[in-house]
């Protein structure tokens, strides 16, 4: 099966469309020592969905080593003690910018705003590091609405490719 990936970005701050939601129960916090318990979690149950292979089969220590990178910080979404969303940043040195390199809502979370809503703080933690740029990627194995959530919050389209995913049977 092909898939095609889309790359977008953001190049100044005010290309960026916020769309905050009211949502006094939701707490955004960044996980300052993430166990690999909650990593696995947050990307198997968002991810599970959408075809996210490229982590499933981790093992604590290459979670631990990956977290334990300085230009790697994780932040979740949680509506009391469940989690509804999480998203993950990564600096990248040199070309000064930062991927926010996943993001996802859990699925109880879905058709609720929140999509918008943590994205937009994603994006905001993300121009807090003070990158040049604010980039991701999303395909056409995600949720329907990414691509459109991406665009309404002014993520521009600068590079496209298809490739070949193979599911496990």
């Amino acid at each position: 099966m092909q898939a095609t990936r889309t790359y977008l970005q953001l190049t100044t701050r005010d290309q960026f469309r916020a769309a905050f939601g009211q949502f006094p129960d939701l707490v955004i916090e960044h996980v300052s020592r993430p166990t690999p318990a909650l990593y696995r979690r947050c990307y198997r149950t968002v991810g599970e969905a959408y075809h996210w292979r490229d982590r499933w089969d981790w093992t604590d220590d290459e979670i631990r080593a990956h977290l334990s990178r300085r230009e790697i910080t994780l932040h979740v979404a949680r509506r009391g003690d469940a989690l509804a969303g999480w998203y993950e940043l990564r600096r990248v040195p040199e070309d000064r910018s930062v991927e926010i390199a996943y993001f996802g809502l859990f699925p109880d979370a879905i058709g609720q705003g929140l999509g918008k809503h943590i994205l937009s703080c994603a994006v905001r933690d993300a121009w807090a590091l003070e990158p040049a740029r604010v980039w991701l990627h999303t395909c056409t194995l995600d949720h329907p609405a990414a691509l459109p959530n991406y665009q309404k919050r002014g993520f521009a389209p600068y590079k496209t490719e298809t490739y070949e995913v193979n599911f496990p049977s």
